[in-house]
């Protein structure tokens, strides 16, 4: 029995541990950049540039199947912001696919495939459709 209490013990132990690691991985904090030609926009806590896609509507992403991994969702359930953005104005959505998706004053937000540092901004002008995120 006290084997049995232990081994209980243990895997809650894990399990609460998960819903922590979980939980944390659920965060992320907002920035705002700034570069010549573009002005301000919005990266995460690593400087990784946030864009909007124009054929998006509010609160529904138009960006489905092979476009995800050219533009990655950004996900975070809770979005801590710098002065100057609101927070309320983050929320995030159920896509068609399932995943959870954050947004910005109603849009889905994304990373480009080719921004390999922070500070990038390739995805800037893509195709006239793809745009930096103002904050």
């Amino acid at each position: 029995m006290r084997a049995l209490n232990i081994l209980i013990k243990t895997v809650m132990s894990g399990v609460v541990a998960s819903l922590m690691l979980v939980s944390l991985a659920a965060a992320a904090t907002v920035e705002i950049k700034a570069k010549e030609g573009i002005g301000n926009y919005l990266t995460d806590e690593k400087g990784m540039t946030l864009y909007l896609f124009k054929k998006d509507t509010p609160g529904k992403s138009a960006c489905a199947g092979p476009c995800v991994d050219k533009w990655p969702l950004f996900a975070a359930e809770v979005v801590t912001v710098p002065a100057g953005v609101v927070a309320a104005d983050f929320a995030v959505i159920t896509r068609d696919d399932g995943k959870k998706q954050t947004t910005y004053k109603g849009l889905p937000l994304y990373y480009f495939f080719k921004d390999v540092k922070p500070g990038d901004t390739a995805g800037q002008g893509f195709n006239t459709v793809w745009y930096v995120v103002a904050p």
